[in-house]
């Protein structure tokens, strides 16, 4: 009976896999030119930094909302289809855009990070209940490693569209949002059927008879410092995309390779370190925030394209940990009953302090390149310490946050 559970965990989790890599094929590859294509549309630094910030913080800031109402209705099927609709159906809308009404695009980016804030709850949770049979690293390990490869493929081939095309820059860059829309489709199409096929994935998990109360559960609290520091200093592909762009360093064709070639190692960093997290619990985290930190200093320091590609492989490795081993981290602290509002705190705090930093960075961007990377590097390392400082507490508690 267990090895069957243990089989129906893992095919399901294949199955949500599956369409992460079709969504992630198609709002990765738009957002792999969100930065280069609102620059052509007339906007500056300063409106790609508040667009991506601003994009990221309601993206996060809302999943509060929507995981409670998840938990409350246990309707994760539901989120899922409205949250996905919105987030990748605004794609395909963007090459309806001219430069009189840039700001139309910035509409847009806002309204697929809705979506995401919508589904994103429910996703996460469905996912953790198959922890108990997989381990939480695993489990969210396999679901990103297929996510990122799709995150890999879906800018190569904007990539090659953008760079084989005929036509003007414009134009080229609108053909692909009409192209990734196709994949859209495929997505909801492949949801639809998943929906029918797994009406009750939570029954994967048995409920706890006492599940803890979030608002009295310091090692919960104390995480959310540490992913605080963590967001404020981890900076969004479009504003490297954007640096690259603007400072000549790699031409504009480009930046989505090199966006495809960092969700790749994203996809390989977020298998290693979820295998990882089931072992040694937080010291996984802790070793690809140290590992990513110096991404940062690599990118804005360095006028080299060898250092460059260095800094985008290790940011890449920071993103897989961040959509692996956080998310896993979560599974381990939060009782079933609540752990989609558990999603949706985390995913809230994280975007608004990734809000905050996206702006200090803006602002800064003009001003100083040393002080963004002081900054960025400050912030991964004041992590790093809460993590620590984490590990410590749950010693003293006796409640290890990896698998036994």
């Amino acid at each position: 009976m267990k090895k069957d559970m243990k089989r129906a965990a893992l095919i399901f989790i294949f199955v949500l896999g599956i369409i992460s890599f079709f969504s992630d094929f198609t709002h990765e590859g738009a957002r792999s030119i969100y930065g280069p294509y609102l620059n052509i549309l007339g906007a500056g630094a300063f409106i790609v930094a508040f667009a991506a910030g601003l994009g990221e913080f309601i993206g996060q800031a809302l999943r509060i909302f929507t995981g409670i109402i998840a938990d409350k209705t246990k309707k994760y099927w539901t989120m899922m289809i409205i949250g996905y609709a919105l987030n990748l159906l605004a794609i395909p809308l963007l090459a309806f855009v001219q430069p009189s009404i840039w700001w139309v695009a910035v509409v847009l980016i806002l309204v697929e990070r809705v979506g995401k804030a919508v589904r994103a709850p429910a996703k996460s949770a469905l996912t953790s209940f198959t922890a108990p049979h997989l381990g939480a690293g695993k489990a969210f390990a396999i679901n990103e490693a297929l996510d990122q490869f799709g995150a890999f493929l879906g800018p190569l081939v904007v990539f090659f569209m953008i760079s084989s095309q005929q036509g003007d820059e414009l134009s080229r860059y609108q053909m692909s949002f009409l192209m990734l829309g196709i994949f859209a489709i495929i997505t909801l199409i492949i949801l639809f059927v998943a929906r029918f096929k797994y009406p009750n994935p939570d029954q994967f998990e048995a409920p706890k008879l006492k599940p803890k109360e979030l608002t009295k559960d310091k090692q919960f609290w104390i995480y959310m410092l540490a992913i605080s520091f963590l967001a404020m200093g981890f900076i969004d592909y479009p504003i490297l995309a954007y640096h690259m762009d603007a400072s000549n360093l790699v031409n504009v064709i480009y930046i989505p390779l090199f966006y495809s070639i960092a969700m790749g190692v994203d996809a390989v960093a977020a298998l290693i370190f979820g295998h990882l997290f089931d072992k040694k619990g937080l010291y996984s985290l802790i070793l690809a925030i140290s590992i990513a930190l110096f991404s940062t200093p690599l990118i804005f320091l360095f006028n080299d394209i060898y250092f460059i590609i260095i800094g985008i492989v290790l940011w890449g490795v920071g993103m897989g940990a961040q959509e692996s081993v956080l998310k896993a981290v979560i599974a381990n602290l939060i009782s079933k009953e609540k752990r989609a509002t558990g999603y949706g705190i985390f995913s809230s705090v994280f975007g608004l302090f990734w809000f905050i930093g996206s702006l200090i960075i803006g602002f800064a961007y003009e001003k100083s390149i040393l002080f963004i990377i002081i900054f960025s590097v400050a912030m991964e390392v004041l992590s790093i310490l809460t993590l620590f400082l984490l590990m410590s507490y749950q010693k003293k508690e006796l409640k290890p946050l990896k698998n036994s």
